[in-house]
C-alpha cells in the first residue's frame, strides 16, 4: 500500500488503512532508529478535509507538503 511522507524529514507519515469495513487516513510520526524508533498514531480521520484538519492541528504541514510513495 502506498503512504503519503512529508518532503521535509520523512518523519510523518499518512497512510490509507482498512479499519472495521472502512478505509481511514492515519497520521502517523515516526522516530529515527538512533532515538529508539517506533511510531506514534497522531489520529485517523475518514476524509480528507478531516485529514487537512488534523495535519493543521497536530503538525507543521499541509496536505501540499507530502508526496507519494511506496511504503518501507
Amino acid at each position: 500500500m502506498r503512504e503519503w511522507v512529508c518532503g521535509c524529514c520523512g518523519r510523518w507519515r499518512v497512510s490509507v488503512e482498512l479499519i472495521r469495513g472502512r478505509y481511514r487516513y492515519r497520521l502517523v510520526r515516526r522516530y529515527p532508529a538512533r532515538f529508539g524508533g517506533g511510531k506514534d498514531v497522531l489520529g485517523e480521520v475518514g476524509t480528507v478535509a478531516e485529514l487537512d484538519d488534523l495535519l493543521r492541528r497536530r503538525t507543521p504541514l499541509t496536505l501540499a507538503d507530502l508526496h507519494e510513495t511506496e511504503p518501507a
